[in-house]
């Protein structure tokens, strides 16, 4: 991404009398819906004054905004403790660390990041931990985004087709080129069909072209680890693999099943 983004998403904001969307006069405090509420720091106004910088959002407005887009973002409640303070890599596990840290940076250098995430690994490795983790830090700096689980997306898409739903299937796929930056969990696991490929295509592709960021997770490796196994190329087609090569470095975390620890601490 340009370095126009970066400004875009600037922690401050100069003044500008030419453009009424963005004066002072007139802003009213999202906490300040009644006068005993009013904020101490912008006095209602919204914005909050910086010496020798110009003026800010105030706090009080970024947390409602924050407030919403975590709510927008639709992160299952399974994960609504997962964050990059909660994760944890596994004594020794170089993998996990390398990808705990290139998610620190992702979420620090945004938006001048121009690939989305791959994480590839087997289960319960924190592929998914990892994903929200770097959703929660893109929202905190005021970043839309939003959860889909790859299954779940394509079942919505399907249920649009029956005639008696009010259910659309331009109203599910439009938001998904809408959001700055998506998780798309479980990449491949639905059993491979042509329409699967195609419709998978058909997002990853639309968000390629419009710039959109997207982190993916998948137990799919590249490469066959025995006889049997099945390839991210041979669930979601080739020609998507080699998209995705473009679109997003590929992390492949590796390490046991950390599920496993529950079993044994009922022992």
């Amino acid at each position: 991404m340009s370095n126009e983004l970066a400004k875009k998403y600037s922690l401050y904001a100069v003044a500008n009398d030419a453009a009424p969307d963005s004066s002072l006069e007139g802003r009213q405090c999202e906490n300040a819906k009644q006068p005993a509420s009013i904020c101490s720091s912008c006095s209602g106004t919204g914005w909050e004054f910086v010496v020798d910088k110009g003026v800010r959002p105030c706090h009080c407005r970024t947390e409602v905004r924050r407030a919403k887009l975590l709510a927008d973002a639709f992160i299952p409640k399974l994960y609504s403790e997962s964050s990059l303070q909660t994760y944890q890599p596994s004594k020794g596990n170089l993998s996990q660390l390398r990808a705990y840290n290139y998610a620190h940076t992702f979420v620090r250098d945004y938006p001048i990041i121009d690939r989305g995430i791959l994480f590839m690994g087997s289960v319960g490795v924190g592929k998914t931990h990892l994903s929200v983790s770097i959703l929660r830090g893109l929202i905190e700096k005021g970043i839309s985004c939003r959860f889909y689980e790859y299954r779940s997306l394509l079942k919505e898409i399907q249920n649009s087709y029956n005639p008696n739903t009010n259910t659309t299937e331009m109203s599910i796929l439009a938001p998904l080129f809408e959001y700055e930056v998506i998780v798309l969990d479980e990449l491949g696991a639905a059993r491979p069909s042509e329409w699967v490929q195609d419709t998978i295509g058909l997002i990853i592709n639309g968000r390629y072209n419009e710039k959109k960021l997207t982190i993916l997770t998948t137990n799919y490796l590249d490469e066959c680890q025995s006889s049997g196994d099945e390839t991210l190329g041979d669930r979601i087609g080739v020609r998507l693999r080699s998209r995705l090569y473009q679109m997003c470095k590929t992390i492949v975390v590796e390490g046991e099943d950390y599920r496993r620890r529950f079993d044994a601490q009922q022992v």
